[in-house]
């Protein structure tokens, strides 16, 4: 298997593991419900940090209906945002990413248009995905669509570290269709990215991971791709210092454990940094850090997974492995 391919997968065991304690702000209560996270585990009720009950979205019409029968959870308190997941699912964002993967591999390239028709039909689809809560730019794409946008203008202004989740997925896969040129890749990941996040950081940092996935494929170490491509977002020096206080200190403290990427991304390349030599422990460390972080797991996972030899258990009880191996396209119902 190939080094991106292993940080396509890397990426979405991150999203796994930390899915039943993701946006979990108060760590006590993470503690106290999840003691002993370890590996895969499935979300229980109640998530009492959970925000749903402030949030809302009201479709313009049933085109942009992507709630389906996980509407009626939205407005209540303490209910989890992945609550019908089983352990190692992965979230919807992800789910998205495997999309990507499977449809590059079928066309042999990637095309713009016809992705943004795969993702129209997936979250448009009831039961394609179940979970509770879709972020922020899922609803707004949506919203914008519904009102006659057209869906290559649908994106809006997102800073948020879950415009990554693809990104791993997507530089696997155009290398697996041949393309190695690294502008083109770099060209491709941040028109990509923008198709949902019209963000300068967001399309920066989209940048830079695509260049340490590459030069991590060519054989640099994590500390030469971070020195040379992560110097926006990360300083070795600084790294060593934070590594002798407590994750939680660091990420919780100093640096935001939101989904803003100005925080979120230097957080990601800190613990991939941390843990460069263990893919397991960086993978938990970055849960238990709680906030956003399945969506750290982007850098995190695909980061540990270019370097490391990934366990075959992950790999086995991995829902999203079946998914690769069958690669069909999702059949719209509408």
């Amino acid at each position: 298997m190939s080094i991106l391919n292993n940080a396509f997968l890397g990426s979405l065991i991150a999203d796994a593991v930390a899915m039943p304690v993701h946006w979990y702000y108060d760590v006590r209560n993470l503690d106290r419900d999840y003691p002993t996270l370890e590996f895969y585990t499935a979300p229980k009720n109640p998530h009492t940090g959970s925000i749903l009950w402030r949030s809302s979205y009201t479709p313009k019409n049933k085109a942009a209906d992507i709630l389906h029968n996980q509407a009626r959870y939205w407005g209540k308190r303490d209910i989890h945002y992945h609550q019908f997941l089983p352990a190692g699912e992965n979230t919807v964002n992800y789910r998205l990413a495997v999309e990507l993967y499977n449809l590059v591999l079928r066309l042999g390239r990637y095309d713009a248009d016809t992705w943004l028709d795969t993702y129209i039909t997936c979250m448009r689809t009831p039961g394609w995905h179940q979970d509770t809560y879709v972020e922020e730019y899922h609803r707004a794409f949506f919203d914008r669509l519904a009102s006659g946008i057209a869906a290559d203008k649908c994106g809006i202004d997102d800073l948020h570290i879950g415009g990554l989740a693809s990104i791993p997925a997507l530089v696997a896969a155009l290398e697996q269709v041949g393309l190695s040129d690294e502008e083109t890749v770099v060209s491709i990941t941040r028109t990509h990215v923008n198709l949902t996040h019209q963000n300068r950081h967001a399309s920066e940092a989209a940048e830079g991971l695509t260049r340490m996935l590459l030069a991590l494929s060519k054989g640099s170490s994590l500390t030469e791709a971070l020195t040379i491509h992560g110097s926006k977002w990360s300083r070795i020096e600084v790294f060593d210092t934070w590594s002798v206080f407590d994750n939680r200190n660091i990420i919780g403290r100093h640096l935001t454990p939101a989904c803003y990427l100005q925080d979120s991304f230097t957080a990601s390349l800190f613990l991939a940094w941390k843990y460069t030599s263990d893919f397991s422990s960086g993978l938990l460390e970055n849960a238990r850090c709680g906030g956003d972080n399945c969506h750290r797991g982007a850098v995190v996972g695909s980061l540990l997974g270019a370097i490391n030899s990934i366990p075959e258990d992950y790999l086995n009880k991995l829902h999203s492995t079946k998914r690769i191996q069958d690669n069909e396209p999702v059949e719209s119902i509408l």
